[in-house]
């Protein structure tokens, strides 16, 4: 019996990685899009051209370091 629930073990702990990475996938859509408004709001000149001219990522990595710095200084 415990040989049996060693060799399912595996396939059980595969199966819930699995469904948690299902929940998981909404929720960090959800936390992009909060974000993309945040910066949106508050983003300065540079990074609304870096966000046309360069896309998404580059834009938001952009902002992500501002507040990094700013939060830093205080």
């Amino acid at each position: 019996m415990i040989g049996f629930v060693f060799l399912i073990f595996p396939f059980v702990l595969l199966a819930f990685v699995l469904l948690m990475e299902k929940v998981e996938e909404p929720l960090n859509e959800i936390a992009v899009e909060r974000e993309i408004e945040h910066f949106l709001d508050d983003a300065n000149a540079d990074e609304l051209d870096a966000f046309v001219t360069e896309g998404t990522d580059s834009a938001l990595s952009r902002f992500r370091a501002r507040l990094g710095l700013r939060r830093r200084r205080r």
